[in-house]
């Protein structure tokens, strides 16, 4: 992929992380979406589950205002984001490991309601309600599924890298 392919693939993914489509990501989009996935799975924010996503969030939002919020004005501009963020963490994929596990922990277990592991079909609520269209929803959730029909926050790790545009293998 040349590099401005590559720039307009992470381009598009920006609108993933701006929840409110206000043109910038900053911590209430975090926020937003882990309220989202809460209210999706009827979990409260003071509970254990909720308390972890809430960190998770925030970890992920500082990591990633660490790396590409260039003016300290506490949001990512679209350009910061795929000049600065994407580029960051394409070069050091431990980096994107390292600020986004502990939210994508989080959403699994949110997502985990019996206890057994994440399913195909929670974490097609997931997607939908992080803005993924329906179809493409559970046609990503199928593919994250072991054997056993499970999710792993390895594989959710691996997938949201390889979205992102990270490769977790470099």
């Amino acid at each position: 992929m040349d590099s401005a392919e590559y720039e307009r693939k992470i381009a598009s993914r920006f609108a993933t992380f701006d929840q409110d489509g206000s043109g910038y990501i900053d911590r209430e989009d975090f926020s937003t979406a882990a309220r989202a996935v809460l209210a999706e799975f009827g979990v409260t924010a003071r509970s254990d589950k909720g308390q972890a996503l809430f960190a998770g969030a925030e970890a992920f939002w500082q990591g990633m205002a660490g790396i590409a919020d260039v003016d300290g004005d506490q949001r990512v501009s679209r350009e910061e984001f795929v000049t600065g963020a994407a580029k960051r963490l394409r070069d050091n994929p431990e980096r994107f490991a390292e600020i986004a596990r502990p939210f994508l922990a989080a959403v699994v277990a949110v997502a985990d309601e019996d206890g057994t592991g994440a399913t195909p079909a929670a974490a097609t609520r997931v997607l939908r309600v992080l803005g993924t269209p329906p179809p493409l929803a559970a046609h990503v959730a199928a593919a994250l599924a072991d054997p056993d029909g499970h999710i792993s926050e390895d594989a959710t790790l691996k997938a949201f890298a390889a979205y992102c545009g990270v490769d977790p293998n470099a």
